[in-house]
């Protein structure tokens, strides 16, 4: 089928794009910055500019569309944005009906009553709105989505992570039914060979019931955190976006509006889903530990050289992907990437680490007093390396030959870290290398420690950095001179 997906650039429709591909749907995307999706999605998608509060752009998207998913929302802006959430909803219904599109599939939210918060009223009415244009429209109603970057997971972490000592309103005590983001995106690619027939509403959540306190205890227990939850008879929406404001990497305005909509029990209580559609969901414990899991292997394929522009600053140490705190930089030397990746590839063991060896063998020292094995374990090969061989107290993680090296430390932290060289030719001419250092910290103590060295990484990471570039230009072979 021919499908537009509107919303790529979210959460959602980010992971959503690459399932329609891969079931050899031809995907089209509408974007408000095409050139900020066109570099997050593969070649074979088409990228057009296009607002749902610009009814003339909308024409050209939907022309020769099949189907469209609606995963548009305006949950981040400052006001009015149950207006907004309207008009979008009747433009996009308006252009998809001219079209001739044969469905519209929408995500909205779970949640039943007359008093439903503002954006969970906002959610249920657009699917609504999508429906009066009289295209058919599959809506799926979701609880919480559990996955590595989704609202509410990120909530939980940063909560779990930075607290040793939570005190817990009212409202983390309100019934749920998360779903994991790969049975949420089993839904949506599923909806589309169902009887494309009026407007249908399917409520999906995941095996079981979950408060916010659940979950929170359950991230605890699956990171080895001990935390002590403190309840408080009353805590209002405004003060626990305040609140949120300060630990979270939440707006307060998001916040406000997403802690107003958990007061309400989100459960599923139409069951049809499971009869119309062939997913099983998971439970929120495996959804969680996949989402964990899946964080790593989405971390260890990122090209830092892609994704560090995206990464959110910070004053004092350094920045953030996800949970992950990131020191990194870059130089650019004029020799092929193959002279330059040279030294990179001999770092470690007898050769050194090219910069500051006495806090290199400080750090050795300390590791050693602490039961870890220290510098003493060396390398296989003074100019061979290979995926898990051990290279003093790290190991090889990934090594792509000049292109790649990634090394997961082995000695005693207060969380997990990498080391990460990258090399690629520039545009400008000549290799550009660049140097990553990653830390996955285990609660307070872990940001403690990141903290506390950061400046430490910085001299002698920078230092290695600059060593590194000077062996790459000084010598054909990347040896350094011996002093």
């Amino acid at each position: 089928m021919r499908i537009l997906v509107t919303g790529a650039s979210g959460y959602v429709g980010g992971r959503l794009v690459p399932a329609l591909v891969r079931r050899g749907h031809a995907v089209r995307c509408l974007a408000r910055r095409p050139e900020y999706v066109r570099p997050r999605v593969g070649p074979s998608v088409e990228v057009v500019q296009g607002d749902v509060l610009e009814p003339a752009s909308l024409a050209p998207a939907l022309a020769g569309i099949d189907a469209v998913y609606y995963l548009v929302h305006s949950m981040g802006s400052k006001r009015g944005f149950e207006e907004k959430e309207r008009a979008g909803a009747r433009n996009f219904g308006a252009a998809a009906r001219a079209a001739g599109a044969s469905r519209i599939v929408y995500l909205g939210g779970l949640g039943t009553g007359d008093d439903l918060s503002p954006h969970l009223a906002s959610r249920q009415e657009t699917g609504r709105l999508l429906a009066e244009a009289g295209v058919p429209v599959v809506e799926l109603r979701a609880s919480v989505i559990l996955g590595s970057g989704s609202l509410s997971f990120e909530l939980i972490r940063a909560l779990v992570e930075k607290l040793p000592v939570m005190v817990t309103p009212s409202w983390v005590r309100r019934r749920a039914q998360p779903i994991g983001i790969e049975d949420t995106l089993d839904y949506l690619v599923r909806a589309l060979d169902l009887p494309a027939t009026g407007h249908v509403v399917y409520e999906i959540g995941g095996a079981e019931e979950a408060t916010y306190l659940d979950l929170m205890r359950e991230y605890a227990r699956q990171r080895g955190l001990r935390r002590i939850f403190l309840p408080v008879p009353l805590l209002t929406p405004r003060l626990s976006s305040l609140w949120l404001g300060l630990v979270t990497p939440l707006q307060a305005r998001v916040g406000r509006k997403l802690i107003d909509s958990i007061r309400h029990d989100t459960v599923v209580l139409d069951r049809r889903a499971l009869a119309d559609f062939p997913v099983r969901p998971r439970g929120y414990r495996e959804a969680m530990a996949r989402a964990l899991a899946n964080e790593d292997e989405e971390v260890a394929a990122t090209r830092w050289s892609d994704a560090l522009s995206a990464l959110e600053p910070q004053q004092w140490g350094g920045a953030t992907f996800g949970s992950r705190l990131v020191d990194s930089r870059s130089v650019l030397v004029d020799v092929p990437p193959a002279r330059a990746f040279a030294p990179i590839r001999r770092i470690g063991g007898r050769n050194g680490w090219y910069y500051a060896a006495w806090l290199w063998k400080l750090r050795g020292f300390l590791d050693r007093l602490v039961g870890g094995a220290g510098l003493r374990r060396g390398r296989r090969h003074p100019d061979e390396l290979r995926e898990g061989d051990v290279l003093d107290f790290w190991r090889v993680e990934r090594f792509e030959a000049d292109r790649q090296l990634r090394l997961a430390a082995e000695m005693k932290l207060p969380g997990r870290a990498w080391l990460q060289f990258d090399v690629e030719p520039a545009a400008q001419g000549g290799t550009l290398i660049r140097q990553t250092a990653l830390f996955d910290p285990k609660g307070l103590s872990g940001r403690l420690y990141w903290w506390v060295v950061w400046p430490l990484h910085r001299l002698v990471f920078s230092g290695m950095l600059r060593e590194i570039a000077r062996r790459a230009e000084g010598n054909a072979d990347g040896r350094a001179q011996e002093a």
